[in-house]
């Protein structure tokens, strides 16, 4: 019975784990990927 426990206890550790990192995957970077530096030619 506490063997069973155990296991579920760290299972489910294991997948609160799993979806915040996975969450934290799918998040878009928030620096932009691209910079535009306007040059005045003029």
């Amino acid at each position: 019975m506490f063997r069973f426990l155990k296991y579920l206890l760290i299972l489910l550790v294991l997948g609160t784990v799993g979806l915040f990192g996975y969450s934290y995957l799918l998040e878009p970077d928030p620096t932009p990927g691209t910079t535009t530096i306007e040059i005045d030619a003029g």
